[in-house]
C-alpha cells in the first residue's frame, strides 16, 4: 500500500470509527426495542432532505443541505414516537412505510435529474473515500456530544428523547458513509454480539468487530478496486459471523 493510498484510506477508517462510536451503542438499544428498521427509515428521510435541498438549488456543501437533513430527520421521529404511542404493536410496520415512502419520493425528485443515478448511488452507499480530516473535525465533535448525551442519560432515554437523539446520529453519519453503512454498522455489530449480557463485554466486541470489519473493507475495496461503501457492509458481515464462532464471553454469558 503506498502513500496515496494510505492519504485516502486512513481518514476513510477514521470516519468508519467515528459513526461506530454512536452507532454501536445505539444499534444495540434499536435492537432491543424491536424496532430493527428504524434506521433505514430516518437515514433514507434524512437522504430524502439532501436530495430536496439539491433540488431546490443549494450546494452540497451549503449549511442549508445540513439543515433540510435534520429537519426532515427530525419530522419523521416526531411522527414515529407518536405512532410509537398510538399504535406500538404495528411500529415496526409503519418504520416500513415511512422507508419505501421516502425512497419513492427520493427516486421522484431525481426523476428530472440527469446525474439521478448518480446522486442516488451516492446516498446509498456513500463516499466515505472523499472523506477528509477537515470533515471529519465538525463530524466528530457532533458524534462525541450524542456519545456523551446518550452514557450520560441513557436511563431516560424514553420516547421522544431517544428519537431526536436518534435522528441526528443517523443524520450526521448518512452523508459520508451511506445508507447501507447506517444500516450496517447499526445492526451487525448489535446482533453479532446479541447473546453477550455483560454490557461492557458487548460494547467493546461491537467497537472491536466494527473497526475490523471497517479496516478490512477499505483494504480490500482499494486492492479489488470496488466501492468501499458495498464492500464494507460485507466484511463486517463475515467478521460478525467470525465472532459468533470465536466470541470468548459466550460460554460465559450467553443464555
Amino acid at each position: 500500500m503506498n502513500a496515496i493510498e494510505l492519504s485516502i484510506l486512513l481518514p476513510a477508517f477514521v470516519a468508519g470509527l467515528i459513526v461506530l462510536s454512536t452507532h454501536v451503542p445505539l444499534g444495540a438499544e434499536v435492537l432491543r426495542r424491536g424496532i430493527i428498521f428504524i434506521d433505514l427509515a430516518i437515514a433514507q428521510v434524512a437522504g430524502l432532505g439532501v436530495i430536496a435541498a439539491d433540488r431546490i438549488g443549494f450546494e452540497p456543501s451549503d449549511w442549508m443541505v445540513q439543515v433540510s437533513a435534520v429537519s426532515a430527520a427530525l419530522l419523521v421521529s416526531l411522527i414515529l414516537n407518536w405512532t410509537n404511542r398510538r399504535w406500538p404493536e404495528v411500529q415496526e410496520a409503519l418504520i416500513g412505510i415511512c422507508f419505501v415512502m421516502a425512497a419513492a419520493a427520493g427516486i421522484l425528485l431525481l426523476a428530472g435529474n440527469p446525474h439521478g443515478g448518480e446522486n442516488l448511488r451516492e446516498l446509498l452507499v456513500g463516499q466515505i473515500l472523499w472523506v477528509t480530516f477537515d470533515q471529519l473535525i465538525p463530524f466528530g465533535v457532533v458524534n462525541a456530544v450524542i456519545l456523551g448525551l446518550w452514557f450520560r442519560f441513557r436511563s431516560r432515554m424514553n420516547g421522544l428523547p431517544f428519537y431526536i437523539l436518534f435522528a441526528f446520529a443517523v443524520t450526521s453519519s448518512v452523508q459520508l458513509v451511506g445508507i447501507y453503512l447506517v444500516f450496517g454498522s447499526l445492526i451487525i455489530p448489535a446482533l453479532a454480539t446479541l447473546r453477550i449480557e455483560r454490557r461492557f463485554h458487548r460494547l467493546t466486541s461491537g467497537y472491536v468487530l466494527g473497526s475490523l470489519g471497517f479496516a478490512a473493507g477499505l483494504a480490500l475495496s482499494a486492492w479489488l478496486d470496488l466501492p468501499s461503501g458495498a464492500v464494507i457492509v460485507w466484511t463486517l458481515a463475515a467478521v460478525a459471523v467470525l465472532f459468533g464462532k470465536f466470541n470468548p464471553w459466550t460460554d460465559r454469558t450467553s443464555s
